[in-house]
């Protein structure tokens, strides 16, 4: 789905009045303000009740853009945003004085990253010419905060409704899941967040794998809490060899439950709904936010997920998931 110039222009002229659009982004929805404007910032975190001072990443139409809002930018990060933009990689580099401390949740360092979706880069280069250098868009999920991200246009609708100006709608994410975090802003590279760009794929650029880091001391970023992308009902994760006596335990208790499982479901005794997710992590990723949406719109007690492979191929799916664990049923 492409959007008419009609309303790309009419996209940019919310941005530019401080108003709230919703674009794609090969990753999820993103809810998109000016970021170079605090005020229009504020209506973000207004929207999505979301804390002043959790980080947003500021998305750029082109490298270009990133000695505007980032300073000392060391070599390490120019290789990886030319291996990875576009793309599902977010840079967390040293910001210039003049970014907004709305924006970076009064840091001194600030997330970047030019998004993979042709809507995204179309409406983010139109945006720049009409605002100049100063041109970024601050682009968090499109969802009430903790809740599962947008992968469509109709989950923003479902989740923000009016609190949204426009919906830019470029059809259903490609990724899925949240952009890769990596911290340049220490000397070596460090992943604060997993995703689709994986350890491997960094290490064939750099020759190095970037640890992998959540202790203190790291920036504050996206994504980051122990509860979050949590549907409102109950959620589990049961181990595949447990998974039928679960099951016909929640069902002998008259309890109602969803299964989300890369297994064909049992011949008898299914449980109310069944959602056959794909073996690999790839597929299971793009499908993953859908899928918790779905069973929590069943009419079900508990949301069971059957737990993943260990191998760190799942890393950012099982990191998804554990954060909805801790966040479900509590909205």
């Amino acid at each position: 789905m492409t959007p008419s110039d009609a309303d790309y222009q009419r996209a940019v002229d919310l941005l530019i009045a401080g108003e709230l659009v919703a674009l794609p982004t090969e990753t999820v929805y993103g809810l998109g303000a000016d970021a170079a404007r605090p005020s229009a910032v504020a209506k973000i975190f207004a929207a999505k009740g979301r804390p002043a001072d959790h980080p947003l990443i500021v998305h750029v139409a082109g490298h270009d853009a990133v000695d505007r809002w980032a300073e000392q930018v060391p070599d390490v990060a120019w290789e990886l945003m030319e291996a990875f933009w576009p793309g599902p990689l977010t840079l967390i580099l040293k910001k210039q004085a003049w970014v907004p401390d709305a924006v970076t949740g009064g840091q001194d360092t600030v997330g970047l990253r030019v998004p993979g979706h042709p809507v995204a880069l179309e409406l983010l280069r139109r945006f720049a010419r009409a605002q100049g250098e100063h041109a970024g868009i601050a682009a968090p999920s499109a969802n009430r905060f903790g809740r599962i991200s947008p992968t469509t246009a109709g989950h923003v609708a479902e989740e923000l409704g009016s609190r949204v100006s426009l919906i830019l709608d470029g059809g259903p994410c490609k990724v899925g899941i949240e952009s890769t975090i990596v911290d340049c802003s220490r000397g070596e590279p460090v992943i604060l967040r997993p995703g689709h760009i994986s350890p491997m794929h960094l290490e064939a650029v750099l020759g190095r794998q970037p640890v992998v880091e959540t202790a203190v001391g790291a920036p504050r970023v996206s994504g980051s809490l122990e509860a979050h992308y949590a549907p409102v009902t109950p959620l589990r994760m049961v181990s595949g060899e447990r998974l039928l006596d679960f099951i016909n335990a929640q069902r002998h208790r008259g309890g109602k439950c969803a299964v989300i499982s890369a297994n064909q479901p049992p011949q008898a005794g299914m449980p109310h709904a069944w959602r056959l997710m794909p073996a690999d992590p790839v597929g299971y990723a793009h499908d993953l936010y859908a899928a918790l949406r779905d069973m929590d719109h069943a009419g079900v007690d508990l949301i069971v997920v059957e737990a993943l492979p260990a191998d760190a191929a799942w890393t950012a799916v099982a990191d998804r998931l554990r954060r909805a664990v801790a966040g479900a049923g509590q909205i």
